[in-house]
């Protein structure tokens, strides 16, 4: 499996950093694409961007981006064409944006969910798979309407 992609603003560095370590703990692989508070680039647009980017490009398969509520990570990783990125914040949630969304990210909100929890969060969408079935027309649909808004 490639690394998971990792990215958290300003907000959320902490609890990234818990998450970090503990997927480390488990022998997954991590890409941190966080940047200095200094850094122009430090804020969660930029950071978004490059991950849902990496994804899209194959560099990885998942991505997980934390924000105070995860709400700003979720808007503009979804902006990026071909990316679901979905903002769970309980273990149900997380497994569904797998299993019938097919979502390569979840976003997380620090200031919403704790460490304990997010950790049970990422657990819950590492171990499930996309199940096609009867979501698979509907991942199909979001395609299709991505590709019909795209400038021509």
């Amino acid at each position: 499996m490639l690394p998971i992609a990792i990215g958290a603003d300003d907000a959320a560095i902490e609890l990234k950093n818990v998450i970090v370590a503990y997927l480390q703990q488990r022998d997954i692989a991590v890409t941190d694409y966080t940047r200095d508070r200094g850094d122009d680039n430090g804020i969660y647009p930029d950071i978004a961007f490059q991950v849902a980017q990496a994804i899209r490009n194959e560099r990885h398969q998942r991505g997980i981006l934390l924000c105070g509520t995860g709400i700003g990570m979720s808007i503009v990783a979804n902006k990026v064409p071909g990316i679901r990125a979905a903002q769970c914040h309980d273990t149900y949630s997380a497994q569904r944006a797998r299993k019938s969304n097919d979502a390569q990210i979840i976003t997380l909100g620090a200031r919403v969910i704790g460490a304990e929890l997010a950790k049970t969060i990422v657990d819950a969408w590492l171990a499930s798979e996309f199940e096609g079935g009867g979501s698979a027309p509907k991942v199909a649909k979001i395609s299709h309407y991505e590709q019909a808004a795209q400038p021509r």
